[in-house]
């Protein structure tokens, strides 16, 4: 697995950005989040070792953009050759996700037909109103791999009018950090239904900081709340894992 952060930074576009761990993470430096900037790893799927090799290997999975957001309107002028990069590198697979699927159609390379065979996009839905306009475009835009990405889930969510063969999985976490908004069990549980009967692949990522099961909350430390999702056993076919 390798990461690549073309650039840094973001601006704050629905309920789901309140908490932002990007945000987080910049201000425990000292620095402001809403800043974006080009990184220093702009280039990283050409760069090459001293003797001659990829840095990022062929056959890895390149987690894209996760400091920021791929469509970002302030990456408008250094997305033309990220996709050159993307289309160079047809040994990796690359992926990200967007809160921002309305603007993908004007972010495309001129080449993209039904999509890039290397890269797959992955769509976050936080609420219901947000699926309810993020996810019918999403479902029309061309796209070789898709996954629906309900994080943080901020309520419970009927994403199942858009659940078919063309999506990939189903990606469902709570919130972290200290400011973090509960997530209810029964709100996974009634995704994964959702997912089960319509045999889309299902993964719980995380817990969240507060999760609540049976009526209790539970204070779930930042280390634990991977492993206790994959404690509950509710995965459905899921075919990876999404860091952050």
């Amino acid at each position: 697995m390798a990461k690549w952060n073309p650039w840094h930074g973001c601006t704050k576009i629905s309920p789901g950005c309140a908490n932002c761990y990007v945000y987080r993470g910049d201000e425990r430096r000292g620095k402001d989040a809403s800043q974006v900037y080009r990184t220093g790893d702009y280039d990283l799927p050409l760069k090459k070792k001293r003797d001659g090799c990829w840095k990022i290997p062929p056959g890895e999975m390149v987690w894209t953009c996760f400091s920021s957001d791929f469509l970002l309107e302030e990456a408008d002028e250094w997305r033309p050759w990220a996709w050159a990069m993307i289309a160079a590198r047809k040994d990796l697979n690359f992926f990200f996700i967007t809160k921002r699927i309305h603007r993908l159609t004007e972010c495309l390379p001129p080449d993209w037909g039904n999509g890039y065979e290397n890269v797959s996009i992955g769509s976050t839905v936080e609420n219901q109103d947000r699926a309810n306009i993020r996810l019918p475009i999403f479902k029309a835009v061309p796209i070789r791999y898709k996954s629906i990405v309900c994080e943080p889930l901020l309520g419970p969510l009927d994403i199942s009018a858009w659940l078919g063969p063309d999506i990939t999985q189903v990606v469902v976490g709570g919130e972290s950090g200290i400011d973090a908004r509960p997530c209810r069990y029964e709100w996974i549980l009634d995704i994964r239904s959702q997912c089960v009967k319509a045999g889309v692949p299902f993964l719980f990522k995380q817990t969240g900081a507060k999760f609540v099961k049976d009526g209790r909350m539970y204070h779930i430390p930042r280390s634990l709340q991977h492993n206790q999702a994959r404690r509950a056993d509710v995965n459905y076919k899921c075919w990876t894992f999404i860091p952050r």
